[in-house]
């Protein structure tokens, strides 16, 4: 099965990973961090926006390809393509700090890749608040994100939500991070698991 988590910066799509993929004994591909666009897209959104992307896109390629080669039976990812895509560049765009010919040309190279990959068998959308997802920032004390304007990871929520309820057509399962917080409930975990096996038997 392959599995994908999305979810807002802070939601816990890392943690949740870790937690599936030691339950199944399955293959994780995690969200590549070590961008060196990200300190100075966190201090200086506009001139980085679009390099930022690019990296990004071009990372999740690679992982893409080298999870279709893998062979793995089961697997678990943290982050798609489509968020790059469809939540943070686009944000970026209807922000002004993306310009509209260097969105197209993203877009098309985002469009000819989801062209040749496999959706995912079921995607796992963390929904978390802004108070939620700044407590869970801060928790974990990454540097460039300290300073990450609220109002920004709400313009992020509302994205989410809009792909969520109006693009995205596979299978879906929504956990409420506000509510099942399965950090300090992990019987939360349990639920979940036969949440995705269920959706999986019915495919």
């Amino acid at each position: 099965m392959y599995i994908a988590i999305a979810g807002n910066i802070g939601s816990g799509k890392t943690t949740l990973t870790e937690q599936l993929t030691q339950r199944y004994g399955a293959k994780a591909y995690y969200e590549n961090i070590d961008n060196p666009y990200l300190g100075d897209f966190y201090n200086d959104m506009s001139s980085w926006a679009f390099q930022l992307q690019i990296f990004f896109l071009g990372s999740r390629i690679q992982q893409t390809m080298e999870m279709l080669s893998s062979g793995e039976k089961n697997i678990f990812q943290d982050r798609t393509i489509y968020e790059d895509a469809h939540i943070f560049a686009e944000n970026l765009h209807s922000m002004g700090l993306i310009s509209s010919r260097d969105f197209d040309t993203y877009m098309k190279i985002f469009d000819l890749t989801t062209n040749l990959i496999p959706q995912p068998d079921v995607l796992i959308y963390l929904r978390a608040s802004i108070p939620t997802l700044i407590s869970q920032i801060k928790r974990r004390g990454r540097d460039y994100e300290m300073n990450i304007d609220e109002d920004y990871l709400l313009r992020l929520n509302e994205k989410y939500e809009n792909w969520i309820n109006n693009i995205y057509k596979g299978r879906l399962l929504i956990i409420d991070k506000d509510v099942d917080d399965f950090v300090e409930h992990p019987e939360i975990i349990d639920r979940i698991c036969e949440q995705l096996e269920t959706m999986i038997g019915e495919k």
